[in-house]
């Protein structure tokens, strides 16, 4: 976000919260997409990535895309009403509930996050439809005993739900954790819930590996890369939409995609309960 956002009077108290001397992934993201919501800290991480590893410019517009095509379909073709948001960005448009309640204004969309920034942001753009739902709860993104009862108060766990794990897991370093993660999410859901998960792929070049490296020395907030062997694993008492678990600009792309010049090292999967 722009220095601008600490003369809002209404975010002042949130604003000392946040250290803008350190590269933020939300903040990183947003100014990957043009966005203004981010700091210089931000801004010279980005410029760092893209110098050694350029595919990086290319990753956030990516994952927005697979992400919006990913709550089409949800809503379109698998009739899913219910989206739990977990790791919610700093969207400038095509938010979940944006695209959601677009094709069916009943749908109800919790959002999660524990960046203040983040939440401020999310908050002050969850207005939803009459018929539907929007929240945002504040909980830690790797913590589902936190998430689910704060979720189920405007989600009905009983129903299908689709969990949306959009980079997420790439924040939960140790496989067990994530695996225990996948575990109790998907065990809070009944059967016709679905999975939507984003990770960047370890095995999909040595540009996403090195900036990984280069992510975990400017930042607090340190990630893991994942080759796909170990993210099947995680999906794998799931049924895969087709095509499967891929790099995310080969799931179902549209024409409206943005250009890609070579394979975003990103995987994605959509992924339905039995």
């Amino acid at each position: 976000m722009t220095d601008r956002w600490r003369q809002d009077s209404t975010r002042r108290a949130k604003a000392a919260l946040i250290d803008t001397q350190v590269a933020n992934p939300a903040r990183v993201g947003d100014h990957l997409s043009g966005g203004h919501n981010n700091f210089e800290a931000d801004r010279r991480a980005s410029r760092v990535m893209i110098a050694t590893s350029p595919v990086v410019a290319a990753v956030v517009p990516a994952m927005r895309a697979f992400h919006q095509r990913a709550v089409r379909y949800l809503v379109a073709e698998a009739g899913i009403r219910q989206f739990l948001d977990i790791g919610t960005r700093l969207e400038m448009y095509g938010n979940t509930h944006d695209i959601a309640q677009s094709l069916a204004t009943e749908c109800r969309i919790v959002y999660v996050a524990s960046d203040p920034m983040v939440l401020s942001h999310a908050r002050s753009l969850a207005i939803s439809t009459t018929d539907g739902a929007v929240a945002v709860v504040e909980a830690n993104v790797g913590d589902p005993a936190a998430i689910l009862p704060r979720a189920a108060r405007t989600l009905d766990l009983s129903r299908p739900v689709a969990i949306l794990l959009m980079a997420t897991l790439a924040f939960v370093l140790e496989d067990e954790a994530a695996a225990e993660m996948m575990r109790s999410l998907i065990g809070a859901v009944p059967a016709g819930s679905h999975v939507a998960l984003l990770h960047q792929g370890s095995d999909l070049g040595p540009e996403i590996v090195v900036a990984t490296q280069q992510w975990n020395m400017m930042s607090d907030r340190q990630i893991t890369i994942r080759s796909r062997e170990q993210l099947a694993k995680l999906v794998a008492d799931l049924d895969p939409v087709p095509p499967g678990l891929v790099p995310i600009s080969e799931w179902r792309p549209e024409i409206s995609d943005p250009p890609v010049e070579q394979t975003v090292p990103v995987y994605g999967v959509v992924a339905r309960k039995r």
